[in-house]
């Protein structure tokens, strides 16, 4: 029998040890900002319903949905016309009707309807979880991936904008990550296809604009071409797509583009009050109007965000928007809605790749307790226990090994202190701790340890 060679995914990770500990430091830091400001936490099923996922995300985001197939004679039912046919969209149809989810978002709106009975609005809820985009993978985007979710539904205020920016700027500022926060909006983007002319061209337009930092404005304007946007209008874009100056100089300029658009005046006086709002709370970060971002997901409706690391070359780590119609697709509409995503899985590589995680949120045991026989590790043993009541990580080596082996497996943990007790520090009630990153070693009573590790630390 030939021996299969294991493999995973292309586009999926395993994650060691170590790497989870990174990887619970960056959930819990999100984790606790969320709590700060009231939010609370749900989950939804890895799978939905197709009905529920096709059509939120675009033509191009359909495409890149994981289907289910379904279990059972999927053949049932379906013709050897329709087979011949290998309409491979129309089989799918046929053949699935679930899929694993491409976002949190859109399963949060199904959540707040099937829900609605049961919830207080206005609703702030946060979820940390997977989703699944089949995508091509490459250097900072995965098939499969975490995304830490807070929104806000059941509310217009634009404050609910504003705290989510705040909710960015201290994420990444306890990260120690400098960040620019991008902001525009959809009413903004909107108005601008209706000024050059082009109104029922508002998808195309954003999201051949939403791809400029990706492929250039040579092939942005290439695409608009190839979706049928005139040769003027592209020219009428350009300006604003190459609008500079500070966000109060933007957002004049645009005033006077723009101003016989009823959709862009709203987007613009919302983007002013964001943008002044911010201003007076001296976020620690940068924040930038930018008329370039679309986000590209149709379901955007108002104010849009976008997070860039400014010392790593890397995608967008997260981003959000308001939704304010998302909610009435599954039948309960007047529920406004806006919220943000960090990409957990980019925050991670950021994290690695400027190494700034703190010495204590990769460490995991902090003291080794050696095993030279069961006396001496039942010794060990009453010891541990009040180590780990103190709520210090402590473990003992399970087998009465050679000290050399025990100290390698140690220093393989990075362990920072070792506890040596044999027949001697048995006798006079002591232990010795050893300092496994400066070598130094003391003699002490039992009772000292755990005081003497905190000290030494």
């Amino acid at each position: 029998m030939a021996v299969i060679k294991p493999s995973i995914p292309k586009g999926t990770r395993d994650f060691s040890p170590v790497e989870m500990a990174k990887r619970n430091y960056i959930f819990d830091t999100i984790r606790h900002v969320y709590h700060l400001y009231g939010f609370q936490q749900i989950e939804t099923p890895s799978m939905e319903m197709l009905s529920t996922l096709m059509g939120k995300y675009g033509e191009e985001g359909d495409k890149l949905l994981f289907k289910i197939q379904n279990s059972g004679d999927y053949f049932s039912g379906i013709t050897d016309e329709e087979l011949l046919t290998r309409d491979a969209v129309k089989l799918a149809g046929k053949f699935c009707e679930k899929g694993l989810r491409y976002d949190l978002t859109v399963p949060f709106a199904r959540y707040v309807v099937m829900h609605r009975d049961e919830i207080s609005f206005p609703f702030k809820r946060y979820q940390i979880q997977p989703v699944w985009r089949a995508d091509r993978p490459q250097k900072g985007r995965y098939r499969e991936f975490y995304q830490c979710d807070a929104d806000v539904v059941g509310s217009d205020s634009l404050w609910n904008e504003v705290e989510l920016m705040q909710i960015v700027d201290q994420v990444f500022t306890r990260f120690g990550v400098r960040v620019c926060i991008k902001i525009n909006n959809r009413k903004i983007l909107a108005g601008i296809a209706e000024i050059i002319g082009e109104a029922d061209k508002i998808t195309d337009i954003t999201t051949a604009i939403d791809k400029l930092d990706k492929i250039g404005l040579e092939n942005v304007n290439k695409e608009l071409s190839q979706k049928g946007v005139s040769g003027e209008a592209i020219n009428k874009l350009q300006p604003v797509i190459l609008l500079s100056g500070t966000n109060t100089e933007k957002l004049n300029t645009l005033k006077s583009l723009l101003a016989d658009s009823q959709a862009a005046v709203k987007g613009i006086e919302e983007c002013g009050f964001i943008l002044s709002a911010l201003d007076k709370l001296a976020l620690k970060n940068e924040i930038e109007l930018d008329l370039t971002l679309a986000r590209g997901l149709n379901y955007y409706t108002g104010a849009i965000f976008e997070v860039k690391a400014l010392d790593v070359s890397i995608g967008s780590i997260t981003g959000g928007g308001r939704y304010d119609n998302l909610t009435g697709t599954f039948g309960l509409s007047g529920v406004p809605g806006v919220g943000i995503s960090f990409g957990a899985d980019r925050i991670f590589d950021v994290l690695n790749q400027l190494e700034l995680y703190p010495k204590e949120a990769v460490n995991g045991t902090r003291l080794l307790f050696v095993n030279f026989g069961d006396t001496e590790a039942a010794y060990c043993m009453s010891l541990l226990a009040k180590v780990r009541a103190a709520g210090i990580n402590a473990e003992l080596y399970p087998d009465a090994s050679k000290l050399k082996k025990q100290m390698s497996y140690a220093n393989a943990k990075n362990i920072p202190f070792v506890a040596i007790a044999g027949e001697t520090e048995m006798a006079e009630g002591k232990i010795i701790l050893k300092n496994m990153e400066t070598g130094g070693q003391k003699l002490l009573a039992a009772e000292e340890l755990i005081p003497a590790m905190l000290v030494w630390e």
